[in-house]
């Protein structure tokens, strides 16, 4: 009889990613741990030396999928501000796009951003992700492009626009791409305009 072949070393990695597989294959609601152990061969409880408990899970993928925007965002390096917020922002919708549950799953994870008390669910690489667009938007405001503003409620102001436009694109409406294009850039050249200098 020929022996089963050996399973995989568990580690927190391969139980994270078991998690995100089953996020792509299925939804974020799919999750929970029962699901992510019978995925990995193993019982619940063994799952419990690499992860707290559901919301660990989760985090660990929302890490995984903030260091793949940051790493798209570092892509970014066109000189004039304005270019650099308008890329941000097609990055970020693009990301929301081609992995809608992936993106919910961020989202459980705020940046902190000192505007209020701390809610105890932030993620500092959701700080980070928030940062590097916000950088543009200091550059616009302090060369004068931008009227001035509180940097972060400007950069707020932008990623609700975005966000929304993303939300909006996966409702599912029959946009083509020339459609798409044309609500992306609309909403962009919207938003840029209110915070223009005069």
């Amino acid at each position: 009889m020929t022996a089963a072949p050996p399973r995989e070393t568990l580690t927190r990695d391969a139980v994270i990613a078991a998690t995100r597989a089953l996020i792509v294959d299925e939804s974020l609601d799919a999750v929970s741990l029962r699901r992510v152990a019978g995925a990995l061969g193993v019982t619940a409880p063994a799952l419990y030396a690499y992860v707290t408990d559901k919301r660990d899970l989760l985090r660990g993928v929302a890490e995984l999928e903030l260091r793949d925007l940051i790493a798209r965002f570092e892509r970014i390096d066109d000189p004039d501000p304005l270019e650099r917020i308008r890329e941000f922002s097609r990055v970020y919708i693009a990301y929301a796009l081609d992995h809608r549950e992936l993106f919910k799953t961020i989202f459980l994870f705020p940046p902190d951003l000192d505007i209020g008390a701390p809610t105890g669910q932030e993620l500092p690489m959701a700080t980070s992700a928030f940062e590097m667009p916000l950088q543009a938007i200091t550059d616009a405001i302090e060369s004068g492009v931008f009227r001035p503003a509180d940097p972060v409620m400007a950069g707020l102001t932008l990623w609700t626009a975005t966000h929304g436009c993303a939300d909006v694109l996966l409702l599912g409406f029959e946009f083509d791409e020339t459609g798409r294009e044309a609500l992306i850039t609309s909403v962009l050249d919207t938003v840029i305009a209110g915070l223009s200098a005069p």
